[in-house]
């Protein structure tokens, strides 16, 4: 019995990092930024850096809530959960410091409005990956 618990609990494990969708961050080709550290991408996407390091004014996408892409976007950045990523962002509208990167409904939104604006910076699963985007920044699972 011990062996087949054991069993049922190495596949759900495989299951899981199996469905765990492999995020890349992406800019727009004209950017002109070739990579971006994780430091430089947490601080784009919690509104603490406005500017991308090519000095364009950053335009960061997000998908829009609910959205399990997302959770797991903010979790493996940054270590959150999305009600609390949504507090933050509560706190900086109220305080007048900032506001939430701009909502896309889809991957496929997000990867029109990266090749479509400069300075636009959005984060998708590698296998939607096409050449109107560059891949600047591998999220680690």
């Amino acid at each position: 019995m011990r062996v087949f618990f054991f069993i049922l609990l190495c596949i759900a494990a495989f299951l899981r990092n199996a469905a765990a969708a492999d995020y890349v961050v992406i800019v727009n080709p004209n950017s002109g930024i070739e990579r971006l550290g994780r430091e430089e991408v947490i601080n784009i996407f919690l509104g603490r850096q406005r500017k991308l390091p090519s000095g364009i004014t950053a335009l960061p996408v997000d998908l829009a809530v609910p959205s399990a892409h997302k959770e797991q976007f903010y979790s493996a950045l940054v270590n959150k959960k999305l009600p609390e990523i949504n507090s933050y962002w509560a706190r900086l509208m109220f305080s007048g410091q900032g506001s939430p990167p701009r909502q896309a409904e889809s991957t496929d939104e997000v990867l029109e409005i990266v090749s479509s604006s400069k300075g636009a910076i959005g984060y998708i699963d590698r296998k939607n990956l096409n050449k109107q985007v560059k891949a600047v920044f591998d999220l680690p699972q």
